[in-house]
């Protein structure tokens, strides 16, 4: 059995595929049109970081299973492997409780001005604390777009703050809103003109992308705070450069871009109140070793021929390939 990697697995998920005797080759590369030699003979492709389009995919006729490293798969043609009988194994609940403290932690930064007081002291400015930026949580009304597993969580430790929180569901589920705690919205405009902090945990589909633009941007208050930890397109990167430095709205946080590895041109970075990081938030130790571990133990069942639970699209185990197998 031989398995590729664009980059190693954290130790918990690395252990998992050298027990396991498989032969190993590690690209420590995004792009898989650079080693395709190594691909068009292996059993599995681990991706972390790039793309698996179908011309990719379409010239690795050994392959069995595709895996992600967490729950985000539109860097994979999942209809294309599935139409192969490909398996595409993600990893969802690996990093839920990661990125939901990722959230309230950029919640925490943004209210207590914590980037410019730093910033700003290090250079001499002592006054900086005169500035009455900060604010409490406690009391605030959070915005929850999309209240599944993470926005769950999200709800819960706002709530333990004394925060009120609500949430809006595409999929118009008032029952899981309002199982999590949360007042139901059924109209996101609406959530957004109500809340002190919006803070966004849908995948990106065609319905999602660029659902919080210049026009949405422009209904919330103008003390309001963006968080995003979903999916970099989801928010457009230039309206919200604009409403920051065109103070519509006081602060944001992103953790995800369009174009990752992140550009500096991207106009996020020239925008001010705007807190950035790494598309990091669900790499805790303890999310990425699960993200790993899950990831290589899918992969590895596909390979023995046996059926795993955590793929993309279920309806591929009714392919050609997986005949007669047990579900």
């Amino acid at each position: 059995m031989k398995i590729v990697m664009t980059h190693p697995l954290s130790q918990a998920g690395m252990d998992v595929l050298e027990t396991s005797g498989a032969q190993l080759y590690v690209a420590n590369s995004a792009q898989p049109e650079t080693y395709l030699d190594q691909l068009r003979d292996a059993d599995a492709f681990i991706i972390r970081v790039g793309l698996c389009p179908a011309e990719i995919i379409a010239q690795c006729p050994n392959l069995k299973v595709i895996g992600r490293t967490g729950v985000g798969y539109d860097n994979v043609d999942v209809a294309f492997a599935t139409s192969r009988g490909i398996p595409v194994v993600f990893t969802p609940g690996a990093n839920n409780r990661s990125v939901a403290e990722h959230a309230v932690a950029c919640m925490f930064a943004l209210a207590k001005n914590l980037p410019e007081a730093d910033a700003q002291l290090r250079q001499g400015n002592w006054k900086i604390r005169d500035v009455q930026k900060a604010f409490e949580l406690q009391g605030k009304k959070v915005g929850i777009i999309g209240v599944g597993a993470i926005g769950k969580i999200v709800a819960e430790l706002c709530q333990a703050l004394g925060m009120d929180t609500a949430g809006f569901s595409h999929s118009r589920n008032r029952a899981k809103v309002e199982a999590a705690g949360c007042q139901y919205y059924e109209d996101m405009e609406q959530l957004l003109r109500d809340c002190d902090i919006i803070t966004i945990h849908n995948p990106l589909t065609p319905e999602t992308q660029d659902m919080i633009s210049a026009k949405q941007l422009a209904m919330m208050k103008k003390t309001a705070l963006l968080i995003n930890t979903s999916r970099g397109p989801i928010v457009n990167e230039k309206d919200l450069a604009d409403a920051l430095n065109q103070d519509l709205i006081a602060g944001a946080a992103v953790d995800v871009y369009s174009e990752e590895p992140a550009v500096l041109d991207n106009p996020v970075f020239s925008a001010k109140n705007l807190i950035c990081t790494p598309h990091s938030a669900a790499l805790t130790r303890e999310g990425t070793g699960r993200m790993g571990a899950w990831c290589a133990e899918g992969c590895l069942a596909i390979c023995r021929g046996e059926r795993w639970e955590n793929v993309v699209d279920k309806s591929v185990y009714q392919h050609e390939r997986f005949s007669g197998k047990e579900s």
